[in-house]
């Protein structure tokens, strides 16, 4: 037995553990489609055309490149999709970098970006208008309404702290960090490393809370200077000492009180660069999953009272089986096999194999890179975006994943190529999957220097696109050209006393073919942000028999008879 079993098992038999445990974990209350003999298998290919073209977009991530080899260079850029003008079309920010050393956007080629999508496959920039340039070297993006006025807006991370910029709603956004009370608390963290962000409700107030994701100790004036295989490279994540994430409490006035001590969540020193949320245990309360560079995972366990308790060696995800932490960047947690327990899975380096984490219940996840194919399809691979979704609609949710080697010169240095081409990895619905990126289309498969990578329906055609953000290069918007007969529903969720973008909520589907189950969330993969909106396919199923929504505030609505094909709104009903 693997000694990380071994350790994992005697964890689970100390008196704390069992107490955690007891809260049980519920399991779907229909056979899922995993586990049904009858489901329908349509046959389908995934495909995808790089429209970047004719879009109109003229933009290029300038991360600054210096002989020194400023660690932020390999770390640009996050990318957010988001309707910020309530158009029902989904718009493009692209963070960017800024100048080195200095670290100041001293030119217009290092502001962030942000495209209006006009609805027939252009996009026009609206930056300068909407004020959403930044002044940081920005690295992240979280998209989210944390004030429920009903505009999304935007939380950009970077090497040199965090913005929060209030949408107004009139197509501008204002800069309310310091107003916000966002540099309270620990002050001498605001102008911290932050690779990422997320927003989510931990304490089912109503109200958005957010978590910055700390990388590591770093400045310009302290960089040092590395040499691998006698290259002059940048220096590897073991040269900086890592830093405690921060949590933010929002207090429903526009106002934020820093709860990282009080939470728990402060003590846990770690090299955050991915964050995605879900109630894995279904608890009723959101729970976070951090994925850390050269350092152990963190799953952060919602204790429901406002405190968490960090349980990753408890739980089994830590670690992959060979207890040897991995350069993790990426992250989505999200049911993948249809069993109504959210997956984990997480982009790494070359050699590290992709961690995939399948949640078997009661608090436990088994380690499934290798019975999954996931290993063989990604060991000599290194990505940093990623994103789980069902791209050809068939019932089944796919694994996208953004690659490039980290150094520029990994050619010389490590005798690898620096840019990669994406990876698809599709479902084969038996626990198993298969990499159809050589398939996915001739502009699909273009070698680039990928980082963040977001996800929506771009054309509202039922179908998840992609948007690609790749250093000093174009960055992709990669179309779903999947052709097949397969059926959708899309979800648009408002929250009435809970969160007004509804984060947090779980949706269960029944059709003819089975259940599926998803939940909303923004926070997706690496820096970077996608659609609000909760897609499912449906196969050949042309309608829902029963949509379920367990909202935030712990109201159950339940929708029977809904139509396939669609873009449905669904707002949650006044408590009883």
């Amino acid at each position: 037995m693997p000694n990380w079993r071994m350790r994992r098992r005697e964890f689970l038999k100390s008196a704390a553990a069992l107490g955690w445990m007891a809260a049980g974990c519920p399991g779907p209350a229909l056979t899922s489609l995993a586990r049904d003999p009858k489901a329908t298998i349509s046959k389908s290919t995934i495909a995808f055309e790089n429209v970047i073209g004719s879009s109109r977009i003229q933009f290029i991530l300038d991360n600054s490149t210096q002989p020194q080899k400023y660690q932020p260079e390999t770390m640009a850029g996050g990318v957010g999709v988001l309707d910020y003008n309530n158009d029902g079309l989904l718009d493009i920010y692209f963070t960017n970098g800024a100048h080195l050393p200095d670290l100041n956007k001293t030119d217009p080629k290092f502001h962030n970006r942000l495209y209006r999508n006009n609805g027939d496959g252009t996009f026009t920039d609206v930056t300068e208008k909407a004020g959403v340039a930044g002044s940081r070297y920005a690295i992240g993006v979280a998209v989210a309404d944390y004030d429920n006025d009903g505009y999304q807006d935007l939380l950009v991370t970077g090497a040199n702290g965090y913005q929060l910029f209030h949408n107004n709603g009139d197509g501008t956004f204002t800069d309310v960090t310091i107003r916000a009370g966002l540099t309270r608390g620990h002050p001498e963290l605001a102008n911290a490393f932050s690779a990422a962000a997320g927003w989510f409700d931990y304490d089912n107030d109503g109200h958005l809370d957010l978590i910055i994701i700390n990388y590591f100790k770093w400045s310009v004036s302290t960089e040092p200077t590395c040499v691998s295989n006698g290259v002059h490279a940048y220096c590897s994540p073991d040269s900086y000492a890592g830093l405690p994430s921060l949590l933010f409490h929002n207090n429903g006035d526009g106002t934020f009180t820093d709860v990282s001590e009080t939470s728990g969540i402060f003590k846990h020193v770690g090299k955050g660069m991915g964050v995605a949320f879900a109630d894995y245990d279904g608890d009723g309360f959101v729970d976070v999953f951090v994925a850390n560079d050269t350092f152990r995972n963190f799953l952060f366990h919602n204790n429901g009272n406002g405190t968490f308790t960090e349980v990753g060696l408890l739980s089994g995800v830590a670690y992959p089986e060979n207890g040897r932490s991995v350069a993790g960047m990426g992250v989505d947690f999200r049911d993948i096999d249809n069993d109504g327990l959210p997956d984990i899975f997480e982009t790494a380096m070359y050699n590290d194999n992709f961690p995939f984490f399948v949640n078997r219940g009661k608090g436990e996840f088994e380690y499934a890179t290798i019975t999954s194919n996931i290993g063989l399809a990604t060991h000599h691979l290194t990505a940093w975006g990623t994103g789980i979704f069902d791209f050809d609609n068939d019932g089944w949710k796919d694994v996208f994943t953004a690659n490039a080697a980290i150094l520029d010169n990994s050619d010389a240095v490590s005798h690898t190529p620096y840019p990669l081409p994406n990876s698809l990895l599709r479902n084969n619905r038996d626990g198993t999957f298969t990499d159809v990126g050589k398939a996915a289309g001739p502009s699909f498969g273009v070698p680039a220097a990928h980082r963040g990578a977001a996800f929506g329906d771009l054309n509202n055609d039922g179908r998840i696109d992609i948007v690609t953000n790749c250093l000093n290069s174009q960055p992709e918007i990669l179309i779903n050209r999947s052709a097949n007969s397969n059926h959708w529903l899309l979800i648009n969720l408002v929250g009435s006393v809970s969160n007004r973008d509804g984060l947090g909520s779980r949706i269960k589907v029944i059709t003819a073919e089975g259940v599926q189950y998803n939940h909303a969330t923004t926070s997706v993969g690496y820096g970077s942000s996608s659609d609000k909106r909760v897609h499912f396919g449906l196969g050949a199923a042309t309608r829902v028999d029963q949509l379920e929504v367990q909202w935030p505030s712990g109201i159950k609505q339940v929708l029977h008879g809904v139509a396939a094909d669609q873009i449905l709104t669904v707002r949650e009903p006044p408590r009883k």
